[in-house]
């Protein structure tokens, strides 16, 4: 079996800066990247690879809200939190920055969502007021009903985007009843009258999705809309899924079809993880790169709880980013971003790179230089708090995989990949990338099963 020698010297590996940002959500404004995240935490990157932290915590002299805790003092007070969570901004047409700011009582669905505005993306944000509460026991909730936490939505984790007629939308939620969206008005920023909470998208009865996040591919012409399923702590088993729509307001199916409309708990449940694991695409959970003996040690691709993603399309290059934030093993509840370059495979259906974005662009390879030892990890479906290992297969210039799987692989035109294995079928890309656990470029796979299971693969890189 042979083992890939790396281009690119240790001392000319790239460079990265790091932030703590919890739940990132992406903007781009001229040449800088923002993410705006939970505790009004915010950082900028113009390589999402060197991140620059301008906010953290929710106190007096933050930057984003100067006077946080009396100008969103209703919200904190109707929350009963001296915290906010996933929030997200947008630039709307007046050329102002428009953010959704929410905080949530934590071990209840008591919450309220507004918006608060500013001439610079950095700030500060003044206060429009709030938009929409939940959580009001026995009382009428916002479409004139009592509010029901099994059927109703927790009003937490906004986000407000275009689709491609140029009609704006906010979709949101987080467990209870699920995710729901609502039509917008781009003059006032807030939702039009008369939608109550909006329309379900999926979920109920408190199941474990949450951190809506849409995106368009005019590749595809497809709405895609990642979630976050699991619990975000460490041993909460986060993992980021996808499911897609050609409609912004759904249904939206998963790679095997399911509508997911329907899907959630059973009525009377509670964190009925195994009801809803089977549906939408997994793309990646806890997952870590071990070492192969003469592999030189770094600091690698070893992630527990990935989750609450946002996504960006940059049309000038075709390329598409994940950005979410993640845990680490044995590393408690630190917590930081990370960027990972998506693709999409020959069924439309987004794959992601397996380390982290280093300026890399697919090319066109050579199917002699992909044969050679991987070390490989299939994510699955489930929602766990076990961590993924890789196991060793190899890819055999005759096609045969053989190792801990075993089946046949084919190249197919300039990057993409064919892999069966154990009767399942996997689709997906070639690329190389740089390995921050062996100091090496190597090459990776990254493919999508028809199920929606996600592998990846990274190649050994003896020193």
């Amino acid at each position: 079996m042979l083992a890939e020698t790396g281009e690119r010297a240790a001392e000319e590996a790239p460079k990265f800066k790091n932030a703590s940002v919890h739940d990132p959500s992406v903007i781009k404004v001229e040449d800088t990247y923002y993410v705006f995240g939970s505790h009004l935490a915010a950082a900028k990157t113009t390589d999402f690879m060197n991140w620059t932290q301008i906010a953290s915590g929710v106190h007096d002299g933050n930057p984003l809200i100067p006077n946080v805790t009396t100008e969103l003092a209703e919200t904190l007070e109707w929350a009963q939190s001296n915290t906010l969570w996933a929030p997200d901004v947008i630039q709307l047409p007046d050329g102002r920055f428009y953010m959704y700011y929410n905080a949530c009582k934590g071990d209840s669905p008591l919450s309220a969502m507004g918006v608060a505005v500013a001439d610079d993306v950095e700030g500060p944000y003044k206060d429009l007021g709030i938009m929409l509460k939940s959580g009001m026991w026995g009382q009428p909730s916002e479409d004139g009903t009592v509010y029901d936490a099994t059927v109703h939505p927790n009003v937490v984790d906004p986000h407000v985007f275009f689709d491609k007629e140029d009609k704006l939308w906010m979709v949101y939620g987080s467990y209870s009843g699920g995710i729901y969206i609502l039509e917008m008005d781009p003059e006032t920023g807030f939702p039009y009258p008369d939608q109550g909470y909006g329309k379900k998208l999926l979920g109920a009865n408190h199941s474990r999705i949450e951190g809506p996040y849409m995106l368009y591919s005019p590749e595809t012409d497809y709405y895609y809309m990642f979630l976050s399923y699991g619990g975000l702590d460490a041993i909460g088993g986060y993992n980021i899924r996808v499911v897609r729509s050609k409609a912004p307001d759904g249904p939206f199916e998963d790679a095997e079809g399911h509508d997911m409309t329907g899907v959630g708990g059973p009525a009377g449940t509670f964190f009925d993880d195994e009801a809803i694991a089977p549906y939408g695409v997994k793309l990646m959970g806890n997952v870590e790169f071990g070492y192969v003996e003469g592999e030189t040690p770094g600091v690698g691709t070893a992630y527990v709880s990935p989750g609450h993603n946002s996504a960006y399309y940059d049309e000038a290059t075709g390329k598409y980013y994940l950005i979410f934030h993640t845990r680490f093993p044995n590393r408690g509840e630190s917590h930081e971003v990370r960027v990972h370059q998506m693709f999409m495979n020959e069924e439309g259906w987004p794959v992601v790179a397996p380390h982290r974005y280093s300026g890399e662009t697919i090319g066109t390879y050579d199917a002699a230089e992909l044969v050679g030892d991987y070390k490989f990890v299939r994510h699955g479906k489930n929602i766990t708090a076990e961590v993924k290992a890789s196991s060793l297969i190899h890819l055999a210039a005759d096609g045969k995989v053989t190792g801990s799987e075993t089946g046949t692989w084919r190249f197919i035109g300039d990057h993409r990949l064919e892999l069966r294995l154990d009767g399942s079928v996997f689709r997906g890309v070639f690329l190389r990338q740089w390995d921050g656990g062996t100091l090496q470029n190597v090459v990776i796979f990254s493919a999508l099963s028809e199920a929606g299971e996600a592998v990846w693969g990274s190649r050994v890189a003896l020193k």
